[in-house]
């Protein structure tokens, strides 16, 4: 089984994060650019006459250190919502998070038009059971507003010693007046998978995926099957639903685990010679059990890697909403003493060649949530396709995201109902089982 694959990182989150989540790769050295043009050293010239002016002008003072900073973080947040720059202190708290347990809030994050807007709420985080929902925006910190920070100097604001409040002022779609929501910092333990058994049905959820998360995998599967009985189970279902991403290693290690052959996913730089492709091992975890796989508008990168893979080779169905649609690849560059930079340098492709990028994933079999009164209107995620400043499509029209919601009470998910009962033949689908016959997926 593949376990350590890649240099790249597809976490869907920018920058920083207040859980934290900074998915992190092993990381790839800076190689020498080729020459730039005189035109090139004459902005640079500009930008130093600039830096001078401001130094020698400003009303006040300013720290060399921190107009080098910010200036270097609003190019890379100038290309694309996931480039960034990492100073050491995050850049150090990156490598402690991967590992999957690091001190926060417990929310996954980005940047949109100048406030942190929560992309989702880990499981059994403070911010989970705080109330912290999928699209929130962050307006104020502690009543300080967030306008005018960058993502890592919210992100800095955010944690704090374990057991002190924060204030928290979101901005949530279908509410007139902003809401102030009080967490409890808190050790955030990520174990990355979680599973029970449904009487005759083992499910797997997924909540990121980090270092721990195949291994979780590989236990969850063996003591299913151990609990249920090679002879009464009736299959799996791998729960991705507001999964944010992470290791790109650990996205083709699951994916490994339900195929026995054929490519997973691959990766495509700007030169042809960066193309990197990754195949699946023999050996089959479930030994060809069925498999649906539950998505939604808050799946995104590596989630959706997983989905694109056993969708294309048919291995899966996917159920739920069409997905978040990040199909683009980070690298870590560290820069010796002074932290790293996070650069998109690739996008991803499914096995069948194509981009999800600003699309997504779109189900085999579309399941919509019931909604509760105050969420109706208001569930729905934009995806990648509105983000500011996203990477284009290569091709057809763009449109990611959907409904984000998934009700605590099981009774009430309309999705993993679904799934359980095709699972038990209790109803039936054309999509399940998936064959070679059925219809491609249209928006990868």
């Amino acid at each position: 089984m593949i376990r350590k694959a890649s240099l790249l990182l597809v976490g869907v989150v920018m920058g920083a994060t207040a859980v934290v989540t900074y998915s992190q790769a092993p990381f790839r050295f800076a190689e020498p650019a080729s020459a730039a043009s005189p035109d090139t050293y004459n902005q640079l010239n500009l930008f130093g006459d600039v830096f001078e002016r401001v130094r020698s002008d400003y009303v006040e003072e300013p720290a060399d250190s921190k107009l080098i900073e910010t200036a270097i973080n609003g190019m890379l947040t100038s290309l694309d919502p996931h480039s960034s720059y990492l100073p050491p202190k995050s850049f150090r708290d990156m490598q402690v998070q991967t590992r999957g347990e690091f001190g926060g809030l417990g929310i996954e994050v980005t940047m949109e038009d100048g406030l942190v807007k929560v992309v989702a709420p880990i499981d059994d985080t403070p911010a989970f059971k705080a109330g912290v929902q999928a699209g929130d925006l962050i307006t104020h910190l502690d009543g300080e507003q967030v306008m005018g920070l960058t993502l890592n100097e919210a992100v800095e604001k955010m944690r704090g010693l374990v057991n002190t409040d924060i204030v928290i002022t979101v901005r949530r779609e279908g509410i007139n007046e902003p809401t102030d929501i009080t967490i409890t910092r808190d050790v955030i333990r990520i174990r990355s998978v979680r599973w029970n058994k449904e009487d005759d049905i083992g499910y797997i959820r997924i909540t990121q995926f980090n270092e721990q998360t195949f291994d979780g995998l590989e236990n969850a599967v063996d003591e299913l099957t151990a609990e249920i009985g090679e002879d009464n189970l009736k299959g799996f279902v791998l729960d991705l639903r507001n999964n944010p991403g992470g290791l790109l290693d650990q996205a083709i290690a699951v994916s490994d685990a339900f195929l026995n052959r054929g490519e997973i996913v691959s990766t495509r730089g700007r030169n042809a010679e960066e193309t990197q492709r990754y195949n699946a091992r023999n050996g089959d975890l479930t030994e060809g059990a069925p498999v649906i796989v539950l998505v939604n508008g808050g799946s995104a990168s590596a989630s959706e890697i997983v989905a694109g893979a056993l969708q294309d080779h048919r291995r899966a169905t996917i159920l739920g909403t069409r997905s978040f649609g990040k199909g683009s690849v980070q690298t870590i560059i560290p820069l010796g003493a002074n932290g790293a930079i996070r650069l998109t340098t690739a996008r991803y492709y499914t096995p069948s060649g194509n981009s999800i990028q600003a699309k997504g994933i779109r189900p085999d079999i579309i399941s919509l949530q019931e909604l509760p009164d105050e969420l109706k209107g208001r569930a729905e995620t934009k995806g990648e396709a509105g983000l500011r400043g996203h990477l284009q499509a290569e091709e057809g029209d763009e449109g990611s995201g959907s409904q984000a919601y998934v009700p605590q009470d099981k009774d009430k998910d309309v999705q993993l109902n679904l799934a359980k009962s095709l699972l038990r033949g209790e109803k039936t689908d054309a999509a399940f089982p998936p064959s070679a016959d059925s219809a491609a997926n249209e928006s990868k």
